[in-house]
């Protein structure tokens, strides 16, 4: 089996896995602040992948960096997703989410000059109406929590981006424990300095634990899977597939998280807003099935010169 069939059969099991993780973590926050959460569960995660990569990082400048700045846009998108689950349904946020795919192609032509295509433009306009319906606030303004997605989203759709055309660059196993550091220690100073501890296991300013058994499995869960595994595999799959292919992979997230919202959670979408989770993720398959498309034309045309 080719490596890039491989990667990609791989990244349908990262994004079902970040899928399931809405709800454990939207039931862990209701017992720890958000920036604690994101702490405890990328401290974990760092030391986890610091143990399993120690004799294959190389912890050059390149790799640090490069880390360092993907590692920034994870912890925004985190952060601000986490925040926008204790404001509106796991399903909404996550649908709204799935918008970053829309976005990766507009990000790489104005950081890397890729040129944007019509599938894309059309893809975009259709996701737009998609998220005006699914608010869920009568289609005329989005509440906070459908804000605070989309600030999500603006971050992921950068964290993707810029982890295709870094990969390459670097050593992948230092630039993944870079990216959880980076993540773990933003955290630690937002919990610190910028939460208020009010839940009953305060250690430092706002920073919280938790021995709550749901606490600790969707810290646990989170770490091992979502966050070690599923990462480790966005970065390694990214140098053999492309920014778009990934993007289109992960619409798979907020399916699966619709699904178990559904059935685990009794989130209940109203009919408008069934219908512009639809539209988002119609409007990112036009997109990418259509910029797959034009790709294959492009490569047919040179072939047969």
């Amino acid at each position: 089996m080719r490596k890039n069939v491989i990667a990609e059969l791989l990244l349908v099991f990262v994004a079902l896995s970040w899928g399931s993780t809405f709800l454990p973590v939207a039931e862990a926050i209701k017992s720890v602040n958000v920036f604690s959460f994101l702490f405890w569960r990328f401290l974990l995660a760092t030391i986890l992948m610091f143990i399993l990569t120690i004799k294959l990082a190389k912890f050059d400048k390149k790799s640090m960096l490069y880390g360092s700045l993907l590692g920034f846009f994870l912890f925004c998108g985190f952060a601000f997703q986490t925040y926008a689950l204790k404001f509106a349904y796991t399903s909404t946020v996550a649908f709204i989410t799935g918008l970053s795919v829309v976005l990766v192609p507009f990000l790489m032509l104005i950081f890397f000059k890729d040129r944007v295509n019509k599938f894309a433009f059309g893809g975009a306009i259709i996701a737009v109406f998609g998220l005006y319906f699914l608010s869920g606030s009568g289609g005329i303004s989005p509440g906070p929590g459908e804000i605070l997605a989309i600030i999500c989203a603006f971050a992921y759709a950068l964290h993707i981006a810029f982890t295709g055309v870094l990969i390459p660059k670097c050593n992948i196993f230092a630039l993944v424990c870079f990216q959880f550091l980076t993540v773990g220690v933003l955290s630690f100073f937002g919990a610190v300095f910028f939460e208020s501890g009010t839940y009953e296991f305060s250690i430092i300013g706002g920073l919280e634990a938790n021995l709550s058994a749901k606490f600790i499995v969707a810290v646990l869960v989170c770490a091992l899977f979502a966050t070690v595994f599923a990462f480790f595999i966005q970065s390694w799959a990214q140098i053999y597939t492309t920014p778009t292919k990934t993007a289109l992979i992960f619409t798979l997230e907020p399916v699966s998280a619709g699904i178990i919202g559904y059935f685990f959670a009794n989130e209940i979408l109203s009919a408008l807003q069934l219908i512009g989770a639809m539209m988002i993720l119609f409007g990112v398959l036009f997109s990418e099935i259509g910029s797959n498309l034009i790709s294959l034309k492009d490569s047919f045309l040179k072939l047969s010169k």
